[in-house]
């Protein structure tokens, strides 16, 4: 497969060079960095620490993604967006690991999706997808009367909170519990913020060091709780979550995919 990776610059984007350069059956034909990026014309290799690949780095990605079979996009919403729209232009794979998408952003990628194939998710580790799936059931066999929290530390640097992570466990909750997220979720609590509603899903947000991502769900009932925890310890799960979902989907037909649907969940 011709692998396009965007966000070059970035610690994901040099990662998923890096594990493009590494994969079987893979090539790196692009890599993408926004305009006036003082790393545009840099050899994409030399830039991921590794010996030259012979990849530019460009600011122009439609002709790049029409010359690709899929692109690997780790970077912000806006671009996530415009991307998607080449991609469907192009008819090529997208697989998003882009966190802090709004609802309008999602039915942006929802249309492009009618001509891409596009691989969506908060968290592109199989260790993440198997927590959601076990959330997902924990949350079904018990009752209200187990309080839901979710908590999630990550790096100082990280600048959306709740983490997309956070976020996919929660609707993981939510599903199991057949209600929707936005009914039942609760982000900050300061002051007096009298006593917690049953139902209530709540998110507790960690920023410090060099923490690459810890994700515990927790069921507080009456006297026992229950604990499913995640614990990233190097970004290179992501990318070769990122690189699974891309060839699952090079022969899919066009629609909107998750990680569950990669690894069959």
């Amino acid at each position: 497969m011709k692998l396009v990776v965007t966000g070059a610059e970035g610690r994901m984007g040099r990662m998923l060079i890096r594990a493009v350069a590494e994969a079987e059956g893979c090539t790196l034909s692009g890599a993408i960095e926004r305009e006036g990026s003082h790393v545009v014309g840099h050899d994409a290799g030399t830039l991921a620490g590794l010996s030259p690949l012979g990849v530019e780095i460009s600011d122009d990605p439609l002709p790049i993604f029409a010359e690709a079979d899929a692109v690997l996009d780790f970077t912000v919403p806006k671009a996530t967006v415009a991307f998607a729209e080449l991609a469907a232009q192009a008819r090529i794979v997208h697989v998003v690991g882009t966190t802090g998408l709004s609802d309008e952003d999602l039915e942006k990628l929802k249309a492009a999706s009618y001509h891409a194939r596009i691989v969506r998710s908060g968290n592109m580790s199989l260790g993440v997808n198997l927590v959601a799936s076990l959330v997902r059931k924990v949350a079904a066999a018990l009752g209200e009367e187990f309080d839901i929290e979710v908590l999630e530390m990550h790096h100082r640097m990280k600048v959306d909170a709740p983490s997309g992570t956070a976020l996919l466990l929660g609707e993981a909750a939510a599903e199991g519990r057949a209600v929707a997220l936005a009914d039942t979720r609760v982000s900050t609590r300061d002051g007096h913020t009298g006593a917690r509603r049953p139902g209530d899903i709540g998110f507790a947000t960690l920023r410090g060091g060099s923490v690459v991502g810890d994700h515990s769900v927790i069921f507080a009932g009456p006297s026992e709780r229950i604990t499913l925890s995640h614990h990233a310890e190097d970004r290179a799960i992501f990318a070769r979550g990122a690189l699974k979902a891309a060839q699952w989907a090079f022969d899919k037909p066009p629609g909107l995919y998750g990680m569950d649907d990669v690894l069959g969940l």
